[in-house]
C-alpha cells in the first residue's frame, strides 16, 4: 500500500473587531450683546463645541471599546491537523471573546514555526504542547523565550497503532512479516516530535530501520491510508498518540513497545511567549488553572473534529454544555 497524496488545507481565521468613533455637539448662547457677540460666540462656540466632540468621542470609544473587546488581541497558535491544538484553540478563543478579548489565530504546518513564532512573539500561546518529551527538543532550543503555564491534561502518550485484527501485539513483531505492511510505517508530520521520537530511537532500538521505511506525510494523511486499509481489511502500521478521536472511530489497538523508546506518560500544556504572564496577567492565570478529564477533552475533541468538521462551533458547544468548568476559571 502505497501512501496517497492528501493534504490538509491550510486555515488561519483571524477574529477582529472595528472601533467606530461617533460626535456630536450642541451650539451654545453666552447671553452677551449683539456687537460683541459675533466675535466671541464664535471662539466660545467652537471651544464647546470642541468639548462635547471630545467627551461625546470618548464616551462613544469607551462604549465600543467594550463592544469590540477591550482586553487587547491575543494570537493563538497550533499545528496545523493536530486536533487536540485546533480543539484547545478554539475552546480558549471563544472563552477569551466571551471575556472582552480580540482573539486571530495562527494555524502552521508544523511544531518548528509555532515554536519560533512563540519565541518571536508572534504567538502569544500555543494550547496544546507535548511534554517533557514529544516537544522537548524546541522547549530546549528556545529556553528563556517560552513559558509553560502548566498542563491542561495528563496521561498523554505516543503509541504505533494497528487495525484490531491485525495479528500482532507488539513493536518486535511487526519484524515477522515486514511486507505484510509493504514495508512502512505511516508517519505525519515531517517535524512532528512523534516522527524525531520513532525515527531516532524506536527504528534503530528494534531493528526496524533494516526493514521499514518511516513515511512522512501530515495526520490527514495518514488518517486517510488507516481508514483505506480497514476499508480493505488490510494491515498497516501507523504513528498515533492519546488522547486522540481516531479510536473512537476505527477499531485500533496500540501495540505493546516493551523496551519504552515511545517514552512515559506525558502531559498536554500551554505554553507561551515569555513575556506573556506579565501583559496578560488573568488570562495566563486562567489557562494554568484548566484541568480537563478523559470524558471532558474527548466530548470537546469529538465535537469540534467530528461534529463540526474540525470547526470553532465544537468548542462553542463544548462550553456551553460545560459552562460550570468556564466559570471556575473565569469568577
Amino acid at each position: 500500500m502505497k501512501l496517497s497524496s492528501t493534504f490538509l488545507k491550510s486555515t488561519a481565521i483571524a477574529s477582529m473587531l472595528g472601533l467606530t468613533l461617533a460626535a456630536c455637539g450642541d451650539n451654545g448662547d453666552n447671553g452677551e450683546e449683539p456687537d460683541d457677540a459675533d466675535v466671541e460666540d464664535t471662539d466660545t462656540d467652537t471651544d464647546t463645541d470642541a468639548e462635547d466632540e471630545d467627551d461625546a468621542a470618548e464616551d462613544d470609544a469607551d462604549d465600543d471599546g467594550e463592544a469590540a473587546g477591550d482586553g487587547g488581541t491575543i494570537t493563538l497558535g497550533y499545528i496545523e491537523g493536530w486536533t487536540d491544538g485546533s480543539s484547545m484553540t478554539f475552546l480558549w478563543q471563544h472563552i477569551l471573546e466571551e471575556q472582552g478579548y480580540d482573539v486571530e489565530i495562527m494555524a502552521l504546518g508544523d511544531a518548528a514555526p509555532v515554536y519560533q513564532g512563540l519565541a518571536d512573539g508572534d504567538i502569544h500561546v500555543y494550547p496544546s504542547a507535548w511534554l517533557p518529551a514529544t516537544h522537548e527538543t524546541y522547549m530546549d532550543q528556545h529556553g528563556d523565550a517560552l513559558e509553560d503555564l502548566g498542563a491542561y491534561y495528563e496521561g498523554a502518550v505516543l503509541t504505533l497503532a494497528v487495525p484490531e485484527y491485525t495479528d500482532i501485539d507488539s513493536i518486535p513483531e511487526l519484524l515477522d512479516d515486514p511486507e505484510a505492511f509493504d514495508n512502512q510505517v505511516v508517519g505525519i508530520e515531517a517535524g512532528a516530535g512523534h516522527m524525531a521520537v520513532t525515527s531516532e530511537t524506536v527504528f534503530p532500538e528494534y531493528g526496524l530501520d533494516e526493514e521499514f521505511e518511516l513515511v512522512e506525510s501530515s495526520t490527514a494523511a495518514m488518517l486517510s491510508e488507516l481508514d483505506n486499509a480497514i476499508d480493505a481489511e488490510e494491515d498497516i502500521v501507523v504513528t498515533l498518540w492519546r488522547p486522540f478521536w481516531a479510536y473512537g472511530s476505527w477499531d485500533l489497538k496500540d501495540i505493546e513497545d516493551p523496551e519504552g523508546h515511545l517514552g512515559e506518560e506525558e502531559t498536554l500544556n500551554l505554553v507561551a511567549n515569555a513575556d506573556f504572564s506579565s501583559e496578560f496577567p488573568e488570562v495566563a492565570e486562567w489557562m494554568s488553572a484548566l484541568e480537563l478529564d478523559d470524558d471532558q477533552y474527548a466530548e470537546l475533541e469529538d465535537l469540534v473534529v467530528n461534529e463540526y468538521d474540525d470547526g470553532p462551533e465544537g468548542a462553542v458547544e463544548w462550553a456551553e454544555n460545560n459552562q460550570d468548568v468556564i466559570d471556575e476559571l473565569v469568577n
